[in-house]
């Protein structure tokens, strides 16, 4: 993954296993949905600080 559309279809594929009896536990789902949101939060963070250090050289 490298950007927020592609853990978006990250997540979407989790989702699409668990409804087809592809990760039959819940264990399962939870920890692939976790790494999804972890990453993304990092993406969030990364961008943030990005757009963070353009102002504070800006001014």
């Amino acid at each position: 993954m490298e950007d927020a559309m592609d853990a978006s279809k990250a997540a979407s594929s989790v989702l699409i296993a668990v409804s087809e009896g592809e990760l039959l536990s819940i264990k399962e789902h939870t920890c692939a949905m976790g790494l999804i949101d972890s990453f993304r939060r990092i993406l969030e963070l990364t961008e943030i600080e990005g757009r963070l250090q353009v102002l504070e050289t800006a001014y």
